[in-house]
């Protein structure tokens, strides 16, 4: 059995607390989304600008992505992948893609803990950087989205 690093830790405790909550900076990204009725989540009340349902799904293929790459997949999402389209707006379909986020990045928090400390050090396949640094991306990926989100949510109030 491979050992655990406390960088692994670290990591996926930050992802956790980004995605989860108990973050010093204020609400994570699942209380965010906790009280996001579908219209509102379907929404564009600002142009150009992507909706929270769009931001869920890409953040959701982002950590996909990852999980990917921690495979040994040397990949670059395509734009439909980057930003999956909104095919049905229902409120048990933003459940189910509220519950797919979850899901997916629970898989990545899980997989992080499990890491050695050689492997956040190993070069993500067709990149210029480590893993380390891909997974502390992660983490600023999805404060910078769930910052939008509650922009989002403001402007649609």
């Amino acid at each position: 059995m491979k050992e655990r690093c406390a960088n692994s830790v670290f990591i996926a405790d930050q992802l956790r607390r980004a995605f989860n909550g108990t973050a010093w900076h204020g609400p994570a990204l699942v209380e965010l989304l906790k009280d996001v009725p579908a219209k509102m989540a379907a929404a564009r009340p600002l142009r150009r600008v992507h909706s929270i349902w769009e931001l869920a799904l890409h953040i959701e293929a982002w950590d996909g992505a990852v999980l990917r790459r921690l495979d040994g997949e040397k990949l670059q999402l395509k734009a439909a992948e980057n930003f999956p389209a909104v095919s049905q707006v229902s409120e048990a379909a933003w459940r189910r893609a509220v519950a797919g986020v979850r899901r997916t990045h629970e898989t990545l928090v899980k997989t992080v803990e499990r890491l050695a400390e050689s492997r956040l050090h190993d070069r993500v396949p067709g990149k210029r950087y480590d893993f380390e640094y891909m997974l502390h991306g992660v983490v600023q990926h999805e404060l910078y989205h769930a910052g939008q989100i509650a922009i989002l949510k403001k402007a649609g109030e």
